[in-house]
């Protein structure tokens, strides 16, 4: 499937045929170790896009990224929430809200995340404009986690690999299989997650991709509409992935006894745009950018073993908010991460 170059470089398959999780697990190991020219990465990973990956690939090339990164201690019972981005609705951050909002019910939160490759403001983006030092946020990390529920495991200081990527990808400007990959490689290890697809169609092969890695439950959501997290305005595709199995299943705002609205009611802007908004959620501002983060908090809770019951998980997560607890806890983070 590869042939190496003069100098030891390997010239990675020009079909991109379908691969096998071993097959997968090799090649990006390739990549990942800088064995490929730049060029020949670009152009791999378009070609994986328009014929989409399969969960075979997905799971071995989330296999060569576990294998790279530096891990994180942190306790048994932390969750991450996630969305593997490129949705292209530029929402609100809504993950970033909710990773908040269920460390403040007492679930430790290992958020995993990025700075904005195709939005317009990334989780470390937002969460700068609101005084996390982000560069601190990353040498306390395993800190924060352990002490007060809550860290930001900036990809880049955690997957070394990923430092020649990243121009790559920003370059691209496009969903890659790099989307799939990182929510399913979190350096803390975690077994527990929410994870949101930008493609309701491809849950069901995510879910398997999740299922052959093993997991003791993670829900992997997208909206109808293609937004990566649950979406109040319609419904929502879900695969619940125990162990190595998975169901799926179908959900809507009205389970958590939630009203719809449309995606445009959640639409965010710049990093002082969200972060704006997210200074507003926290201090109780009702609204449609709420409800969305009460619903995926709800999920949240659902997959940390909190709760099974959606309108509960709900209520948890408003008083987390009404309390302050959320908004404590980002004091409590910022003061920490210096």
């Amino acid at each position: 499937r590869s042939a190496r170059k003069a100098g030891g470089m390997k010239s990675l398959p020009l079909a991109v045929p379908h691969m096998n999780e071993a097959e997968a697990e090799e090649v990006f190991g390739w990549i990942l170790d800088g064995e490929a020219s730049d060029q020949e990465i670009a152009r791999f990973l378009l070609a994986m896009t328009e014929r989409s990956e399969t969960a075979d690939e997905i799971a071995g090339a989330a296999r060569a990224l576990r294998a790279r990164y530096i891990p994180v201690d942190g306790p048994d019972n932390a969750i991450d929430v996630c969305g593997t981005g490129g949705d292209g609705h530029h929402t609100l951050n809504v993950s970033t809200a909710v990773g908040l909002v269920v460390a403040a019910c007492g679930v430790p939160v290992a958020r995993h995340g990025n700075r904005a490759i195709s939005s317009l403001s990334g989780v470390a983006d937002t969460l700068e404009v609101l005084g996390l030092d982000m560069e601190a946020a990353g040498r306390t990390a395993e800190k924060t986690l352990n002490e007060i529920g809550i860290c930001f495991l900036f990809a880049p200081n955690h997957h070394p690999a990923m430092r020649r990527i990243q121009p790559i990808r920003k370059e691209l400007g496009r969903r890659t299989i790099f989307n799939l990959m990182g929510p399913l490689s979190s350096p803390v290890g975690v077994k527990r997650q929410l994870i949101g697809i930008a493609r309701p169609g491809y849950v069901s092969i995510y879910g398997e991709a999740a299922a052959r890695l093993g997991t003791e439950r993670t829900l992997i959501v997208s909206g109808d509409e293609g937004l990566d997290e649950l979406s109040l305005a319609a419904g929502n595709e879900m695969a619940d992935v125990t162990g190595h199995e998975f169901a799926m299943r179908r959900v809507d705002a009205g389970m958590a006894g939630l009203e719809h609205a449309p995606v445009e009611a959640i639409r965010g802007g710049d990093p002082q745009h969200n972060a704006k908004a997210l200074d507003a959620l926290l201090k109780g501002t009702p609204g449609p950018y709420r409800d969305a983060v009460l619903f995926n908090s709800a999920a949240a809770l659902i997959a940390a073993g909190e709760t099974e019951d959606w309108k509960d998980g709900a209520a948890r997560a408003a008083e987390a908010i009404d309390s302050g607890g959320a908004q404590r806890l980002l004091e409590r983070w910022i003061a920490m991460a210096k």
